[in-house]
């Protein structure tokens, strides 16, 4: 960190009274006890995670565990220890189900608290970095689409490179992270760089002039800690929270129809797609916009499903799906769920000859189009976020006749991804969480394992005049060869 102290002093005179009894996140803890939490981790990933080398040779994970344990030197912070330690460490598994997270009581800590970081967000795509908003009251200078340059002196592709190795994916699909850094520069910035008292900032101005600010650490109004840990949030109608997750809208024209899908976990889905694709039929709509951008994924029958009422031929799930054991002992106690996904395991999961535990229904089953299936021309929509369930419908209607799709590249691995069942690992002394998942996946019909995630049919970056106006490029060239614009 540039100023090491500087972050615990800034949560201290914040937010020391709002400190839960029980937690405080400047609390160190002894180097002897981050040990025994990484080498626990290490033991479970080793015996239980199914792809640990899918991406780093064993020798070279070797070399990053001995190089992350060494670098306890010191008493640290869970926020120290889950950033400095674990974040880059759990990133070299390049398995995007595998993540870190701080501890629970941590998130109850930070619920509804504002915390000092940089002061701009921003739109990372390429080697490229927008501003589109700023933390500071009326901002002459980064307005929105001003282009930066660097920070703090570091470039923004060197900048890119640095966040990235902090952040999950799959194999080498980065396009999420791309997502994640958009979303939220200061987060990333302020747990992987630490605070600065001021930041330099290199931009380029409305002429396309390089110049230089000098621009202040955010810090929130300290009354505004108080009002915002107990807000709550206005009660939202059943109606609109699933509208949240999943909905359709059909053009005026019955030309075309754009069915939005968030998840593949909430949103009463089955009886959504079943009223869905027949308004679809009565009112003889024959093209469909499925707009898959922000699908995480969730559970792999509702993909499945929707996969039945679009598929134009019969297809399977996977064509390999195991896990590498069928228990979590000895490490039952610090894996949630413990005796059911114990019990799960074994009852899901039969070991074949080439001793791992395979899910044979998924690998075996093939599932026909549903007798009423869409027959329209259909459009998906990708980017980055469209992951898990999300990129195996993807794949497995990708190719097909009359449908298409169009975007960006997935955050989902295209070969394959580890899932189906993902409990949280929680490290005894820290608290500090781990997602595992316990099977690999091998895509149905899968492409080479390069790493990528599924490329568009028709590709659609991000658009600096679509960011500065405000308008959706990739639905407006899909509505362009619909309509023929």
């Amino acid at each position: 960190m540039k100023y090491p102290c500087l972050f615990a002093l800034i949560i201290i005179s914040f937010f020391s009274c709002s400190t839960s009894r029980n937690y405080s996140p400047v609390k160190k803890y002894p180097a002897a006890e981050l040990k025994k939490d990484y080498t626990l981790l290490r033991n479970i990933l080793e015996s239980k995670h199914p792809s640990l080398y899918w991406y780093t040779s064993k020798d070279s994970m070797d070399r990053y565990f001995l190089r992350y344990y060494n670098a306890i030197g010191d008493s640290m912070t869970e926020q120290q220890f889950t950033w400095r330690i674990l974040s880059p460490l759990i990133d070299k598994i390049h398995c995007g189900h595998t993540s870190v997270s701080m501890s629970k009581n941590y998130g109850k800590w930070a619920r509804g608290k504002r915390i000092p970081g940089f002061p701009l967000f921003v739109k990372l795509w390429k080697d490229t970095m927008a501003v589109t908003g700023s933390l500071t009251r009326k901002d002459s200078i980064f307005k929105r689409g001003t282009l930066i340059t660097a920070i703090n002196d570091v470039a923004v592709d060197s900048l890119t490179r640095i966040l990235f190795n902090y952040l999950p994916e799959d194999g080498h699909a980065n396009n999420l992270n791309y997502i994640r850094v958009s979303a939220n520069l200061p987060f990333y910035h302020r747990n992987i760089f630490g605070l600065s008292k001021n930041y330099k900032v290199n931009y380029i101005d409305s002429t396309g002039k390089a110049k230089t600010a000098i621009i202040p650490l955010y810090t929130p109004p300290v009354d505004s800690t108080k009002k915002d840990s107990t807000r709550r949030a206005a009660r939202i109608s059943t109606q609109k929270k699933l509208n949240s997750y999943r909905s359709l809208v059909i053009d005026s024209s019955k030309k075309m129809a754009v069915l939005t899908l968030n998840t593949f976990t909430k949103g009463r889905l089955r009886k959504f797609f079943r009223q869905s694709f027949k308004r679809l039929e009565d009112q003889q709509v024959n093209n469909l916009v499925l707009d898959l951008r922000s699908n995480g994924g969730g559970r792999v029958g509702l993909s499945t499903l929707l996969t039945k009422y679009i598929s134009r031929k019969p297809f399977k799930v996977a064509d390999s799906l195991y896990a590498k054991t069928r228990s979590l002992a000895p490490y039952t106690r610090h894996i949630k769920g413990k005796f059911l996904n114990n019990l799960e395991l074994i009852f899901i999961s039969s070991k074949r000859k080439d001793g791992m535990y395979h899910i044979r229904h998924l690998e075996n089953k093939v599932y026909k189009p549903k007798n009423r299936r869409y027959n329209g021309n259909v459009y998906v929509l990708t980017n980055g976020p469209t992951f898990s369930a999300a990129t195996l419908f993807s794949n497995a209607v990708k190719g097909q006749p009359g449908i298409t799709l169009l975007g960006e590249e997935t955050g989902g691995g295209w070969h394959g991804n580890n899932g189906i069942m993902i409990p949280d690992i929680t490290l005894p002394h820290t608290k500090t969480r781990i997602r595992l998942p316990l099977f690999r996946l091998v895509q149905y019909n899968h492409v080479p394992k390069t790493g990528t995630g599924i490329i568009p049919d028709i590709y659609v970056g991000t658009s600096y005049d679509a960011l500065l106006k405000g308008y959706d490029k990739k639905m407006q060239v899909v509505r362009g060869i619909i309509y023929g614009d």
